[in-house]
């Protein structure tokens, strides 16, 4: 497939045909995606791949406490759990959750309710001794660190895609992330950086609409001419 191509096509896909896909096709999508580049190149990712059955229901159930605080923050307006939210108004639309869950309970169900019934669940951890988080120390939220990971998420769904197959990174996991690490036996050192799943998509990849480049891109400060246009 022609990069151009699989860049501008390779979207989030959250709904999946049932047809399963077999462990040689996890492998070669895994064996692409560990060339994705990390600060010194010390790989620190671990990725679990999920296929007990009673594993991937307890995620799903941890997933799903995340889920629906997220879904009351954002019907509140907020961008859920942005560094920069005003957290009086996040503890305020929180207690809308249970509404929220009750709501949902009611329904069908998206992908987040049966999220351990997708072809492939990955949960990828990321070895803290190994980020080069040169921000570390900044008086701000901090995010440097995940250079070193998530390319290699991002590089499994580019892998995916020459294979036929859609997926997507979620990072709604990292909320429960000590149960979670509990439930894939992670030591400490290890953190939650996303859980990625794969599939058959129901469908067909399409060309992505994004923001323009002038809207994004300036010359020389922030407040510069736009570049791109």
């Amino acid at each position: 497939m022609d990069l151009i191509e699989a860049l501008r096509t390779t979207g989030s896909v959250r709904e999946f045909t049932p047809e399963p896909v077999d462990d040689a096709t996890v492998a070669r999508i895994l064996d692409t995606a560990r060339f994705a580049p990390s600060g010194g190149n010390r790989q620190g990712w671990r990725v679990v791949v999920l296929k007990d059955s009673e594993t991937r229901r307890q995620l799903r159930d941890l997933y799903l406490d995340g889920w629906y605080d997220y879904l009351a923050l954002a019907g509140a307006g907020l961008t859920p759990w942005s560094p920069l939210s005003d957290r009086t108004a996040e503890w305020e639309a929180l207690a809308g959750a249970d509404a929220v869950r009750k709501a949902a309970e009611a329904g069908p169900g998206g992908f987040a309710e049966h999220l351990d019934e997708v072809p492939v669940l990955l949960v990828i951890l990321a070895d803290l001794g190994a980020l080069a988080a040169v921000d570390r120390d900044l008086d701000r939220y901090t995010f440097a660190g995940g250079a070193s990971v998530y390319p290699f998420a991002w590089s499994i769904l580019l892998a995916a895609r020459t294979e036929g197959l859609g997926g997507v990174i979620t990072t709604m996991a990292t909320r429960g992330e000590a149960d979670v690490k509990a439930l894939v036996g992670a030591p400490d050192g290890l953190a939650v950086a996303a859980v990625v799943a794969l599939g058959h998509p129901v469908t067909a990849p399409r060309r992505l609409r994004r923001t323009p480049v002038a809207d994004f891109a300036t010359l020389d400060r922030v407040d510069g001419e736009a570049f791109g246009t």
